[in-house]
């Protein structure tokens, strides 16, 4: 029977400890980034670092750029830790995990909570998007296709630029080919909820927040990924989520990843640790049929 810890010593020798750590963890954001990047492949693709969206000191994005093609699509990634922590250099692998497919990426930061409440992280997405549509000859990227991902939090935040009472409305919204949200919570009361309370205004009702209750009808395809063993995000907010989406007559398909956690789910598109998981596979082919087969 495959062992791919044993695999991982084998291969890896010495960097191993490194390996194993972040293969048995993902637990902790930023010690499992860390020992994922320390190995993600440089070749392939070009970076961009710090690229200023904004005035705001968090407003700032790196940009990867694949190698392979012209007019790639793009995909914009928005990173998860509860709206009050996570950073760009963070998700080194994930610009690398896609880049190697033909897709440029997009990582962004945003305003965090508790000094941050929503909307404020949305409209920094919102900006991001704008920047990006207005500079994309002079960073030498397409806005024709986007894809908008997000991890935990930050599916929130990519939901809530389509769905939510101030309406995004700018012309960029008619290029979003697709959503990936992967363990996102997108109709959850975040009243008395010591992770999400601090990103919302307690004086108003989640009903006046949540994506699930302003989804519209579009052609957007959106594609929702659970974990099998998510222990912090319910699944009941993708299913319900879909419900209302389909209900609406859009599009949405829902799968749940084996083997993965809250963390580990997006940990394991890593090029080192997808072929162990079928999480990047299953979202190479949402992309590939939103965004390469039209």
């Amino acid at each position: 029977m495959f062992n791919p810890i044993q695999y991982l010593q084998q291969q890896f020798g010495q960097k191993y400890t490194y390996l194993r750590d972040a293969y048995e963890g993902f637990r902790i954001y930023d010690f499992g980034s860390t020992a994922i990047n320390r190995f993600t492949p440089s070749k392939g693709y070009r970076v961009q670092h710090n690229i200023a969206y904004g005035l705001k000191a968090r407003q700032r994005l790196d940009l990867y750029l694949s190698e392979q093609g012209q007019n790639r699509p793009l995909i914009v990634f928005v990173h998860g830790g509860a709206w009050c922590h996570g950073d760009k250099r963070d998700y080194r692998f994930v610009g690398e995990a896609f880049a190697r497919f033909g897709y440029d990426v997009a990582v962004i930061n945003y305003h965090l909570a508790p000094q941050h409440k929503f909307p404020r992280y949305v409209d920094d997405l919102a900006l991001a998007l704008e920047f990006l549509d207005q500079q994309q000859q002079k960073l030498a990227v397409s806005t024709t296709k986007i894809a908008l991902m997000g991890h935990s939090a930050g599916a929130f935040n990519i939901t809530s630029l389509l769905y939510n009472p101030q309406n995004f409305g700018s012309h960029v919204r008619q290029k979003i080919k697709t959503v990936i949200g992967i363990a996102g919570p997108y109709h959850f009361d975040y009243k008395g909820d010591p992770l999400a309370e601090p990103a919302f205004d307690q004086q108003v009702p989640y009903q006046q927040v949540m994506p699930y209750y302003f989804v519209e009808k579009n052609d957007i395809q959106h594609y929702l990924f659970l974990a099998e063993n998510d222990q912090l995000v319910k699944p009941k907010n993708s299913y319900d989520f879909q419900q209302k989406l389909l209900e609406q007559g859009n599009h949405c398909v829902v799968r749940i990843i084996p083997k993965t956690g809250h963390v580990s789910i997006m940990g394991s598109v890593s090029s080192i640790f997808s072929r162990f998981f079928q999480t990047r596979s299953a979202v190479i082919k949402a992309l590939d049929s939103a965004m390469k087969n039209d």
